[in-house]
């Protein structure tokens, strides 16, 4: 059977990603990341073909979440952690997740401007792509995107958030360590107890300590204390439940200024720890199965709505529904039942394809 010519592409991409050279390595992780996030229909059968293939090359990375308000230094404590990592013999790959304009639905796209010196290095690759309106700091095809840079050999993938915030718990769903950013004056005692990012963090970074180390010191307090009222660290027990303790990871609370590139050895040994406590106990697979299984319900969930989009029994009921809903002649919670009674809850191949 004679190949065609995009079976030869695709074959092409596949071994560039596995066994180029770097430079065409390089180029065929973007073209393969670009693939992923195309929402083409014959794109996205290609996208699945190239994935499945890569998958048995995936998982022998150690995947970092980064998360932090705008201001707080993710990019310039992910370059030094890249350049201190390069330095130790490991290959680093950046997903940096840029927020899209609501208005244009544009992005700047400009991380890699704040990463110069990572940026130039051989052994890291750095791939900004917009968020598209995707809720949780991340992209859509993050998960995706990972999975290429592990085939291709990078053991170290760091995903750093659009940040936003406290909303920002997507990117705990995909990574194996989840590390939130903090400044030393980010506000009073109550910011160190909100939850959502904070009781989900694996660890918890205050940069800029160099600027104010009693302010520093006070955070780091806070933090601490607000764990304990999490229940994540228990100062009374006894012998065999310490023991038990000490099996499993706990967060931690360190300072660092990523300017001067001081605490990042103490932040990567922190992250060694965390991922041999997690292998041996087996959290660590535990939780990447229960990735997988929730990435596969995302996306589902994506299919399921982009079909109820275009069923044609929706389309033709929706504009009259909208403009009942928008004059006040109908509860939303109306329509929407309506909505769901009409669609054939069957979706088109076209769209499976593109879910």
């Amino acid at each position: 059977m004679i190949s065609t010519p995009s079976e030869n592409a695709q074959a092409r991409l596949l071994q560039g990603i596995l066994q180029g050279d770097k430079p065409v390595q390089r180029r065929a992780i973007a073209k393969a990341i670009t693939l992923l996030e195309s929402t083409r229909t014959d794109h996205r059968a290609q996208a699945d073909e190239l994935l499945t293939a890569l998958l048995p090359h995936t998982g022998q990375s150690m995947r970092l979440g980064i998360s932090g308000v705008p201001g707080v230094g993710k990019s310039t404590f992910i370059e030094a952690l890249g350049l201190y990592l390069i330095g130790q013999g490991h290959r680093v790959a950046v997903l940096a997740i840029d927020p899209s304009s609501s208005v244009s639905g544009g992005s700047i796209l400009g991380d890699k401007t704040r990463m110069e010196r990572l940026s130039v290095e051989e052994n890291a690759y750095i791939r900004p792509s917009p968020s598209s309106g995707t809720l949780g700091g991340v992209a859509e095809k993050t998960r995706e995107a990972m999975l290429v840079c592990e085939a291709a050999g990078y053991d170290v993938v760091i995903v750093e958030t659009v940040g936003v915030g406290q909303s920002e718990t997507a990117v705990a769903n995909m990574t194996d360590m989840f590390v939130v950013m903090q400044l030393p004056n980010a506000g009073d005692d109550l910011q160190a107890i909100k939850k959502g990012v904070m009781e989900l963090a694996d660890l918890v970074l205050i940069n800029k300590a160099d600027i104010d180390a009693n302010a520093a010191m006070r955070a780091e307090a806070q933090i601490k204390s607000a764990m304990r009222l999490f229940g994540l660290v228990n100062n009374a027990m006894g012998a065999a439940q310490a023991a038990d303790f000490d099996k499993h990871w706990h967060p931690q609370v360190l300072q660092l200024s990523a300017l001067h590139s001081k605490g990042v050895d103490a932040f990567w040994a922190a992250v060694t720890q965390f991922k041999a406590l997690q292998t041996a106990n087996g959290k660590l697979a535990a939780r990447r199965q229960h990735q997988a299984l929730s990435w596969m319900w995302e996306r589902i969930d994506a299919g399921l709505k982009l079909a109820f989009r275009k069923d044609p029994a929706v389309s033709a009921l929706l504009p009259s529904l909208i403009t009942q809903v928008g004059s006040g002649q109908l509860p939303a919670s109306t329509a929407a039942r309506q909505l769901l009674a009409a669609h054939s809850y069957r979706a088109p191949d076209a769209i499976l394809n593109r879910a």
